[in-house]
């Protein structure tokens, strides 16, 4: 692993490896339980590569009552525990812990339950995104959350880094999506939060879970909203000489109340990149790409296509392509959704950022990304989800040369100081993890940070579950003043308590 300060390890948890190992499998018998070196290298690092480390022991439960007893037994024996879905995180937040047991919910795969009268899907973590659309699709309907990896993320791992994706513009992030969970605490606890009814009483605990990176409990069940597909979709593919006349056309389609199904942009190493790839028909002769969808009543999208097409124009657009068919629209999307491994191939190395931005504010952070390029002598690609500030600019460097790494990860932490500089925020879905952990102070006080800290301490007050994430200083509950009492024995007892 690289030079990345994480907790140290616990030397009396590495001693009791062999006998740790041996009490997992009688929790999870079988293959359930992973410790040998060469196995356990499948488990080292989650999407972002650059950060390795092999856990203590990887574990893969494939029921609630076995996640409880793993969660009990590792609370009581003072164990850490790093949650895991499909591994595509992008922020390092299912990296491992040399002396953490990595809790792997693979294994949880199968639709429990579809109830159309209520448009809910219940499914274990373990299903891709887009197994729930394939679920429902014969009947009309689709889930909305729609991330460029879902045919390999795991719901569960949406849940973790409240997931988007290209239509959250108009139908929302994971967070608008779902409806509830099933999730078992540190100590074994297992609770129900939300169900199939719009919304729950009290305090907003689904709120807290979706997006807590596997900090406050482990999903093992998500219950979600399917929507019906729209009668017609169509997708309008518009060029233009340069990213600022892109930007000021997504801020102009917002401003004239226009909500597109989804609304992406790409710059031109991105462009060519994708259309090498994919040959969807792309302009070559353009510096910014806008893929525009609109659904809805057919008539409704034939009047807003030319309100579009008219604000394109207006903006100084050199092409523009409208669907004519399914195959067409799918085939514009299919460059984009293929955006990452296209740029894979024209560089040795790329690293993906995550920022949100003010829509207003795209052509200045446009601008100074090219700024950013020049200083760090690094090129990069742009693809992001234009109709809400989402962008991911993809650095390229060759990790084989001594300090492009370095530089990767600087030139990445400017950009997202320039994100937070313009009012916008340091993740937009891929989350914070380890990437963005020592980052954090850019945008949070210190009486911020402290108060998602006493958040984090109500539910894991041992700091067990996935320590060394999101927090940008290796500390514990006990640090915020809370007080530890062991068998019910208060420290200092003879000191007056008011």
């Amino acid at each position: 692993m690289s030079s990345l300060v994480m907790p140290a390890p616990d030397a009396a948890t590495l001693a009791r490896r062999a006998e740790i190992v041996a009490d997992l499998r009688m929790i999870v018998p079988g293959e359930g339980v992973v410790d040998a070196v060469n196995q356990m290298r499948a488990f080292e690092s989650d999407g972002l590569t650059a950060y390795r480390q092999l856990p203590l022991v990887v574990v893969l439960p494939q029921t609630t009552s076995q996640v409880s007893r793993i969660l009990k037994y590792c609370h009581e024996r003072n164990i850490r525990v790093v949650p895991r879905g499909a591994g595509t995180s992008l922020s390092g937040g299912a990296l491992p812990l040399e002396d953490g047991v990595l809790l792997v919910m693979s294994r949880f795969s199968r639709i429990l339950g579809i109830d159309y009268p209520n448009r809910a899907v219940t499914a274990q973590p373990g299903v891709t995104n887009l197994g729930i659309t394939h679920a429902v699709e014969a009947e009309g309907f689709y889930y909305a959350p729609d991330p460029s990896s879902q045919i390999a993320c795991s719901i569960g791992g949406n849940v973790a880094e409240n997931s988007g994706g290209v239509h959250c513009l108009k139908y929302g992030l994971t967070a608008n999506n779902l409806l509830g969970i099933e999730m078992v605490l540190m100590n074994g606890e297992v609770v129900r939060l939300g169900g199939k009814h719009l919304d729950a009483e009290g305090y907003d605990l689904l709120g807290v879970m979706t997006g807590s990176e596997g900090l406050l409990g482990v999903v093992t069940e998500v219950t979600v909203r399917i929507l019906q597909k729209p009668e017609i979709a169509r997708a309008l593919l518009i060029g233009f000489p340069t990213n600022e006349q892109g930007g000021q056309c997504v801020a102009d389609i917002i401003g004239a109340g226009i909500i597109p199904g989804g609304m992406e942009m790409m710059d031109l190493p991105a462009i060519h990149a994708a259309e090498d790839f994919v040959q969807a028909g792309y302009p070559l002769d353009c510096e910014a790409l806008l893929i525009v969808e609109l659904d809805g009543p057919a008539v409704e999208v034939d009047h807003l296509i030319g309100k579009v097409e008219k604000i394109a124009l207006n903006n100084g657009s050199t092409s523009c392509r409208i669907s004519q068919n399914e195959e067409e629209r799918l085939t514009f999307w299919a460059g984009r959704k293929a955006a990452f491994p296209a740029v894979g191939r024209i560089s040795p190395d790329y690293y993906c950022m995550d920022g949100t931005i003010p829509r207003k504010e795209l052509p200045r952070v446009l601008a100074g990304m090219r700024q950013l390029s020049e200083h760090y002598g690094l090129r990069v690609a742009n693809v992001f989800h234009a109709g809400d500030g989402n962008l991911h600019p993809l650095i390229l460097y060759d990790a084989n040369v001594p300090g492009e790494l370095d530089k990767a990860e600087s030139f990445g932490a400017d950009i997202l100081r320039l994100c937070v500089k313009v009012g916008g925020v340091l993740t937009g879905e891929h989350g914070v993890g380890v990437e963005k952990r020592d980052l954090m102070p850019e945008m949070f006080t210190q009486a911020d940070l402290d108060q998602q800290m006493r958040v984090k301490c109500a539910f894991d007050p041992g700091h067990l579950l996935n320590p060394g994430k999101m927090f940008p200083q290796l500390r514990r509950c006990a640090e915020l003043g809370r007080m530890h009492i062991h068998r019910g024995q208060m420290p200092f007892p003879d000191i007056p308590r008011f």
